[in-house]
């Protein structure tokens, strides 16, 4: 967990991983650099299943920016 830089979409992004609750529940906020674009997403293991909660945008966009994400 903690901050790296990482493309993704032929863009860079700063991106920061937070866990809690011994990694069953995981933050992650992506900024780009020199640009607007944000992502912002939970992510929880939990016992009925995984659950993807993301922070005022499109699963479909955060899964997307995950899958592409590529750590520097």
């Amino acid at each position: 967990m903690g901050t790296f830089t990482g493309t993704a979409f032929g863009r860079r992004y700063v991106v920061t991983k937070s866990a809690f609750s011994a990694g069953k529940s995981v933050k992650l906020v992506a900024e780009e650099l020199g640009g607007t674009d944000y992502i912002s997403l939970n992510w929880y293991d939990l016992a009925s299943g995984d659950r993807l909660k993301p922070c005022e945008m499109s699963a479909a966009k955060v899964t997307a920016f995950v899958m592409a994400l590529q750590p520097e």
